[in-house]
């Protein structure tokens, strides 16, 4: 057979192979790739923690830029930190259910109200004016062992500067700046007495003599009776008692001022708040009296 016929064929027969397997794949169903769908990742249930914007020092007082709300994973929130309530908290509920197992009946539903309310803590407004108890840093959630709210036992002490004393005394509307005295605000406090004349006589005719003195200035109110704020739109305050925040030896003073006659609390104004605090340096001015004879008629003088 010649060479040429030779190669002929083995060209006709690869060309065949080559058809036959072009029909084949032709004819054979496509298959598609099947796309593999993944399931996503459940999302981690996340509550409101209450937590200090930034440091926080002892004794400070807290306002609205002190404390935000901030992300945290549910399975991760103690039951001591304070949360909004929007999210249940198991931790918490299982705090106050082993809490009011360990209680009498009549006790458990003062102690599940009283653990609901350390888990879900309530409005963020309801904190604000706490004082801190311990120093908090930034980020660091809220725990009421840190802080003392208004009208719980301790807020007084936590609230006074260091170094300072809390001391009452009694006011009337009179003495008060007519109630428009609120907690916050600073007073002079004024002393009004009798006057000491000599022979122990304190009347020219039937009039009795008097004498007033500025014996503190720049004083600070803490509280008009148990009130240590005052409402959102409260104007007045009217009370019988004011604790104002002195050093030790004014307390002394305005101690011995007390039993010598009546005080007054002068309210200041908001722009001279800036000035000394403390007793007057002069104290009290002691009147002292001249007995002045004129065409022979004695007539007594208070001289201040």
């Amino acid at each position: 057979m010649k060479p040429a016929r030779i190669i002929v064929i083995c060209v006709a027969a690869v060309a065949a192979i080559g058809l036959a397997l072009v029909v084949r794949a032709m004819g054979s169903p496509s298959k598609a790739p099947v796309a593999v769908a993944s399931a996503a990742a459940p999302a981690r249930p996340m509550a409101k923690v209450l937590v200090a914007a930034k440091d926080l020092q002892a004794g400070r007082r807290l306002d609205d830029s002190d404390i935000e709300w901030k992300d945290w994973p549910v399975d991760e929130v103690n039951p001591a930190f304070i949360t909004d309530g929007s999210v249940p908290i198991p931790a918490a509920e299982a705090a106050a259910a082993e809490k009011a197992d360990d209680k009498p009946a009549g006790a458990v539903a003062a102690v599940t109200r009283a653990a609901t309310n350390l888990a879900t803590g309530g409005a963020k407004a309801d904190y604000l004016g706490s004082v801190v108890r311990e120093p908090i840093l930034a980020g660091e959630p809220i725990v009421l062992r840190k802080i003392v709210r208004a009208g719980d036992s301790g807020y007084m002490a936590a609230y006074l500067e260091p170094g300072m004393r809390a001391m009452a005394i009694s006011v009337t509307v009179e003495t008060a700046a007519g109630g428009f005295i609120l907690p916050g605000d600073r007073v002079d406090v004024v002393l009004t007495r009798e006057s000491n004349l000599p022979g122990g006589g304190a009347t020219e005719g039937d009039r009795a003599k008097f004498t007033s003195a500025t014996v503190m200035q720049n004083i600070k109110v803490l509280a008009i009776d148990q009130s240590t704020r005052a409402g959102d739109d409260e104007q007045t305050v009217i009370g019988a008692t004011a604790t104002l925040e002195v050093a030790p030896r004014d307390a002394e003073a305005l101690a011995l001022a007390k039993s010598e006659g009546v005080l007054s609390l002068i309210l200041r104004s908001y722009a001279d708040t800036a000035g000394p605090s403390g007793r007057v340096a002069a104290g009290p001015r002691q009147a002292s009296a001249v007995r002045v004879y004129r065409g022979g008629d004695p007539e007594v003088v208070v001289v201040q």
